[in-house]
């Protein structure tokens, strides 16, 4: 039987609408006539698959039938929104040991959720286990310092995938990509060193503590790094190793990333392309390719939603893959699944 996608020609499109049923399954395609070049269903697409690296075939069910290109859509509701932020900030620390930030493959957000494809290594889990789920600091005084990972992050497997949330909260945020007995292999490790927080089936008094104390950052991050995880890949370039970064740095936020794109297409990316958050430029210091031969870039953002400024870099640190980095990977691997 012939997908859908294959009755998309140069002359004719059929823009395809999924019907849902109550349990939220696929049941119907609705065919509707369009008269729309091929090239012209890429661009439509581009945008989105730069962001989220999603394939233009999957996203051909979601165009909009008035013929316009494809956004991204919002995080729903303000506690998915604070767990994604939650992660991009936790993750950045993460470093860049391939082409894909903080091992992430692939992004396919929904008003309701965030399904994340991770890279198919062991490191990978076993970063993302070891910076994010709580655990007790019991040195830290402040509510927040007592917690180190995410306060209140559980994770659960369902099928082949493992789901990230926040117990009594509309959150979840489910990976893919990666072998569900790596994680349980992980964190049954993890609690043998260091017991993690997770035993607990819902929130402990100093997590929810650490949660509702009032944070450090000169604006609340949800709003901010929520949306700029969903369009994670625009922030990596072309370089075979990326990282992306941010903090907070007095009354302003700093993202940076070792090896990101061009100036001119992040900006589109972020600021005024039609997957784009609507960051304005205060001021651009660019050396890329596209202008010059050496350096760094730097951009000042400003967002209008939040009234916040974003400090970019790009280091352009133009590592490439050798023999001692290939080396480094396989001893992560093996450390571990030991």
């Amino acid at each position: 039987m012939q997908r859908p996608e294959a009755h998309l020609t140069n002359r004719k499109r059929r823009v395809l609408t999924t019907a849902a049923d109550s349990r939220g399954q696929e049941s119907a395609w609705e065919l509707n006539e369009m008269t729309t070049p091929q090239h012209t269903l890429l661009h439509l697409t581009a945008d989105r698959r730069r962001s989220t690296g999603e394939s233009h075939q999957s996203l051909l069910p979601l165009l909009p039938e008035d013929g316009s290109a494809l956004s991204i859509p919002d995080a729903r509701r303000l506690e998915q929104a604070e767990l994604e932020a939650d992660l991009f900030l936790t993750l950045g620390s993460m470093g860049g040991f391939s082409v894909h930030p903080m091992g992430i493959v692939r992004l396919r957000p929904r008003p309701d959720q965030l399904t994340i494809q991770l890279l198919h290594e062991p490191y990978v889990v076993w970063y993302w286990a070891d910076l994010l789920l709580p655990r007790i600091n019991d040195e830290a005084g402040h509510p927040r310092d007592r917690v180190s990972g995410i306060p209140g992050l559980r994770w659960r497997v369902v099928g082949k995938t493992v789901q990230l949330y926040r117990p009594d909260m509309p959150t979840r945020i489910v990976l893919t990509g990666s072998n569900v007995r790596w994680w349980r292999h992980v964190t049954r490790r993890m609690e043998a060193d260091y017991p993690t927080l997770v035993r607990h089936p819902g929130w402990t008094p100093h997590e929810r503590a650490a949660y509702e104390a009032p944070g450090p950052h000169p604006y609340p991050p949800a709003r901010l790094f929520s949306p700029l995880l969903r369009r994670l890949r625009a922030t990596a370039g072309t370089q075979p190793l990326n990282s992306t970064d941010a903090w907070s740095s007095g009354d302003a936020w700093r993202l940076e990333a070792t090896d990101g794109p061009s100036c001119p297409d992040l900006v589109r990316l972020l600021g005024h392309g039609p997957t784009a958050m609507g960051w304005t430029v205060s001021h651009k210091s660019c050396t890329c390719p596209c202008d010059h031969e050496h350096g760094s870039c730097t951009i000042d953002f400003h967002d209008p939603r939040t009234g916040a400024s974003i400090y970019y870099t790009n280091g352009r640190w133009r590592r490439t893959l050798t023999l001692r980095h290939l080396q480094r990977t396989r001893e992560l691997n093996t450390a571990a699944l030991t």
